[in-house]
């Protein structure tokens, strides 16, 4: 898995979707807002993380339109 700045991974154990701020060979440093609006951060190891897949505007677009109808 390759991963970059700016993609959206979570814990393979659950969780809520962390946003990848840098990554150093198998260290990857993460952060996300906790319930209370806090900026949290930590460097996790690449083998406890997968990759979410991301929606590109048109596949969003086309959902919403899904779930009005």
């Amino acid at each position: 898995m390759e991963l970059k700045a700016g993609d959206i991974v979570m814990l393979k154990s659950g969780g809520q979707p962390l946003t990848v701020a840098e990554v150093k060979g198998d260290d990857v440093l993460c952060l996300w807002m906790g319930s209370e609006g806090d900026l949290f951060r930590e460097t996790l190891p690449l083998a406890v993380l997968e990759q979410l897949e991301e929606l590109d505007e048109d596949e969003e677009d086309e959902e919403d339109d899904e779930d009005e109808e």
